[in-house]
């Protein structure tokens, strides 16, 4: 990790502590503010996002995010105790995991708290995740992966939002068999409102996110700048990930079954068990 000692790294060096026993933690409150996130309650619901994912890599959730109340100085020489996380190094990258992706500063956060071997773990655990848990691991994964393939659109002279929906529907189109966006929307039984992505299953979700990485590695390996080039690469990557599907005897994404709750659904009921273990309050002295 030496050569992540440069400037740009040292607002997470700064605020790094070290417990009596030698371990190293960060606050919560202090990565909020070098996170960007002026509220509490907004970046808390990241920190229980990442404490999803601690539970989903099977690894105990209050060793890498035990509860702590802090001491802040109010006005008028007022004292007021907060409710605070001592974060390990594994929690704090799995917050800027998942982080907005669009900042620049959670993507230092992201290569400052990269370690190879915790991905491993979350890698080698995901086989043993039930199919809910399945889902919200790599609808996560989508989320951040579909603003990197944004990003290479939009270098591909993608602009309008017409051009972005022909975008996309040519991605799917060419996974789900000549179907559109409204096409599979339609399939489903969904309103208006709600996503596509967020009724399929964890196969239909890996399919999709196969499709999304590769296409936008393609775009960008290839230097696309141009729109049409840009829609036929996304429907040759969604049409190749069809034929493994069929090779592999996986199912074809459109007979896939749709699931009866929605990933926000799921996601909220796995952070309450999460939020509802109860750990001992740690009081600092």
């Amino acid at each position: 990790m030496s050569k992540l000692k440069t400037t740009e790294y040292l607002p997470f060096d700064n605020i790094k502590e070290t417990d009596e026993e030698g371990n190293e933690f960060w606050s919560a409150r202090e990565l909020q503010v070098i996170l960007g996130y002026t509220k509490w309650e907004n970046f808390k619901k990241v920190v229980e996002k990442a404490m999803l994912a601690c539970k989903q890599a099977e690894n105990e959730v209050f060793e890498h995010f035990p509860d702590v109340k802090r001491t802040i100085e109010m006005p008028n020489s007022a004292i007021k105790n907060v409710a605070d996380y001592k974060l390990s190094r594994y929690a704090c990258y799995l917050i800027v995991q998942n982080g907005d992706p669009r900042k620049k500063v959670i993507a230092l956060g992201q290569t400052y708290f990269a370690v190879q071997t915790r991905k491993s773990e979350v890698n080698a655990s995901f086989d043993r995740l039930d199919e809910n848990n399945k889902r919200v691991v790599i609808r996560n994964q989508i989320t951040g992966s579909n603003q990197l393939l944004a990003k290479a659109a939009y270098r591909a002279n993608i602009k309008t939002n017409l051009q972005f929906a022909t975008f996309q529907n040519q991605g799917y189109r060419g996974l789900y068999g000549g179907l559109a966006v409204a096409d599979i929307h339609k399939r489903k039984g969904l309103n208006k409102k709600e996503k596509i992505l967020d009724y399929m299953g964890s196969v239909e979700l890996g399919a999709n996110l196969f499709r999304i990485t590769q296409t936008e590695a393609r775009l960008t390996n290839e230097g696309i700048s141009n729109p049409q080039d840009a829609n036929d690469i996304h429907y040759d990557v969604g049409s190749k990930v069809r034929n493994l599907m069929v090779t592999m005897q996986t199912g074809l994404p459109e007979d896939l079954t749709t699931p009866d709750k929605n990933i926000n659904t799921v996601e909220k009921e796995e952070i309450t068990k999460v939020k509802n273990f109860k750990s001992p309050i740690m009081l600092d002295e």
